[in-house]
């Protein structure tokens, strides 16, 4: 099925822990043997195999072999090439390893890390060798641009004039607005030492206190 989708010139690779998986080498496959979950494995065929375009994760499907799959083979991908897993829906059942290591816990804080590349957040948690994820039902794809990843995340200015326009952003928030009347009631009070703490803190609470309020539904396991 590959050859014939991938083309007569194509260079298809296998892994499988089965060693009778070597009877498709007389078909024209390259077959190496070994556990995906060995590190060690990947190294060596790192070195054996050099770069590759796409790679193709339907192994065990265990949390343990998809992450260190993942992890080892990452910097082997051309750019504009990709990684996918498969039957990601293995993180949702038992019998594949701890629920709190699952791939897609994985795949989420992976996430967090691409929106670490931002230039006012401490990037040093950042990775940059995924430009982005896309994920469908027991799929996920890693897709490889290191130029792209590597940008600097920063705000742009395109030169317009600034006519001081009104914030709404807080707009229906009423608890807000009755500190804002009070501020400006109290407005002597911003010469106390600690004030604009204070008031950074008040401000801080009463919007996570009305965001909880309404998202806590979208949130919960019945959603």
């Amino acid at each position: 099925m590959w050859r014939e989708f991938l083309g007569p010139q194509a260079r298809i690779i296998g892994v499988d822990m089965n060693p009778n998986a070597k009877k498709w080498e007389s078909e024209g496959f390259e077959i190496y043997i070994g556990n995906q979950s060995d590190e060690l494995f990947w190294q060596d065929f790192k070195k054996q195999v050099g770069r590759v375009d796409v790679i193709l994760d339907d192994g065990g499907h265990t949390f343990e072999q998809q992450i260190i799959t993942t992890e080892m083979l990452l910097d082997i991908i051309n750019d504009h090439g990709m990684l996918v897993v498969e039957d990601t829906h293995t993180s949702y059942m038992d019998g594949f390893g701890y629920r709190r290591f699952s791939f897609l816990e994985y795949v989420k804080r992976f996430i967090d890390k691409i929106n670490q590349r931002y230039s006012e957040f401490d990037n040093t948690v950042a990775d940059q060798r995924v430009w982005s994820i896309q994920t469908y039902e027991s799929f996920v794809a890693f897709h490889i641009n290191r130029n792209a990843s590597n940008l600097i995340s920063e705000r742009t200015d395109n030169g317009g004039e600034y006519d001081s326009a009104e914030g709404y952003r807080y707009s229906d928030n009423q608890a807000l607005k009755s500190l804002d009347v009070l501020v400006r009631k109290l407005n002597f009070l911003k010469y106390i030492p600690g004030i604009k703490w204070l008031d950074a803190k008040a401000r801080s609470y009463f919007i996570v206190r009305k965001s909880k309020r309404r998202l806590k539904k979208y949130f919960s396991s019945d959603s």
